[in-house]
């Protein structure tokens, strides 16, 4: 009777210590929203505010082993800042490109960084047009940690914070980057 219930644990710890491992070419799919808290940088952001706004898109991951995935997506997130009660909201549509680590017993933990490029689509301040005064790109540098829910062996809940900091002016005449801070929530699909 020992014996079984033995061999019972084992199987058992080797089935959740695998339930979040994945192998060398594994995919997943990682359609996510968050709330976003966004500000600018530089010599010339002098006395400016934080503004906030959603954040929406999906990523994927595709597993280098049970240790590294490189995950890239489509984000569409609204940057910006407020300056004298005026507030400049810059949308993008953004890709990043970012190594990931998944540490932890069952690789339920991330920490992943990498760059991003993002394409202005939109830019108001005090609502007036004001995209023909900003960079229509921005490259940003992206740092990120995040803990998946194991709900099925196929699905998982994520809930991850990422920043960024803008490494280019966003504006054309003036030193000021983007820089935003997110808590995200998204579903992760394993194919």
């Amino acid at each position: 009777m020992k014996k079984i219930i033995l061999v019972a644990m084992v199987a058992f710890g080797l089935t959740t210590v695998q339930a979040q491992q994945r192998e060398k070419g594994t995919v997943e799919i990682i359609p996510h929203v968050g709330f976003t808290i966004s500000d600018f940088s530089g010599s010339d952001a002098a006395d400016n505010g934080a503004v906030s706004s959603l954040k929406f898109g999906v990523g994927a991951d595709y597993y280098l082993n049970n240790r590294w995935s490189i995950r890239s997506g489509l984000n569409y997130e609204t940057m910006g800042s407020d300056v004298d009660d005026t507030i400049t909201g810059l949308s993008y549509v953004t890709i990043p490109l970012n190594a990931n680590w998944h540490f932890g017993k069952t690789r339920k933990w991330n920490l992943n960084f990498g760059p991003s490029v993002g394409f202005l689509t939109f830019a108001e301040s005090g609502n007036v047009d004001v995209k023909d005064a900003f960079n229509k790109v921005q490259i940003g540098f992206n740092a990120g940690i995040g803990y998946k829910f194991e709900l099925t062996k196929k699905l998982n809940l994520l809930v991850d914070y990422q920043s960024m900091a803008g490494l280019t002016d966003a504006s054309k005449d003036l030193s000021i980057k983007n820089n935003y801070g997110s808590l995200n929530v998204g579903l992760v699909f394993k194919l």
